[in-house]
């Protein structure tokens, strides 16, 4: 990954109950972060009890963790405002179907918002082209509230999509079955910059 020039490495944590799908827990970052020390550990809970999973992720070095509005729920204040003690940075997620006003009250205290294009859970999917209304909205919020939170959009982004993405207003965008393809990382990277060439 450091290789092809990404500064950001995404990790999807899911425990079969919040997505369908399992796939790995802190140990795995732990694991990585003496490989990858030059890259941003943003980790991605789609889990059922995301507080849980906190502080094993700090200590694995995690430097932003994001859960799920549906899943904490009335905690979801609380518990940005628990990973920023932590000396981290803390971000709110919402899936394709939950609206941006489910957020409003916790904005301030998010250093990050990730838009799920699609569905949470698979690889490989379509984006939704009508969840990049919700990074519009985000905008339009930063804007009015004098916030400073990134915009991350997580789903289908490939090089037809991506400037649509940016376009809208996303900060960050994570990649995954794109950069994987045919296991050529560096070559699928550079055309993911390409596509946004010219667009800020």
């Amino acid at each position: 990954m450091r290789q092809s020039g990404c500064r950001w490495l995404h990790l999807d944590m899911m425990d079969g109950h919040f997505v369908p799908n399992l796939s790995f827990g802190p140990m795995v970052a732990d694991a990585l972060r003496p490989v990858s020390k030059e890259l941003f550990f943003d980790c991605h809970l789609m889990v059922t009890d995301p507080r849980n999973y906190v502080k094993p992720l700090v200590t694995a070095g995690a430097q932003l963790i994001t859960f799920h509005v549906e899943a904490a729920g009335e905690d979801s204040l609380n518990l940005l405002r628990y990973i920023r003690r932590q000396g981290i940075q803390a971000g709110i997620s919402v899936r394709p179907k939950t609206p941006v006003s489910e957020l409003k009250e916790l904005l301030s205290s998010a250093d990050l918002v990730l838009v799920m294009t699609v569905e949470p859970g698979f690889g490989g999917q379509k984006l939704i082209p009508s969840t990049l209304n919700k990074v519009r909205e985000l905008v339009h919020l930063r804007e009015e509230q004098a916030l400073s939170y990134l915009i991350q959009v997580d789903g289908g982004i490939d090089p037809d999509t991506a400037p649509l993405a940016v376009a809208a207003g996303s900060d960050v965008l994570v990649a995954g079955s794109s950069v994987f393809r045919a296991n050529k990382v560096r070559e699928n990277v550079r055309a993911l910059r390409k596509s946004l060439q010219g667009l800020r």
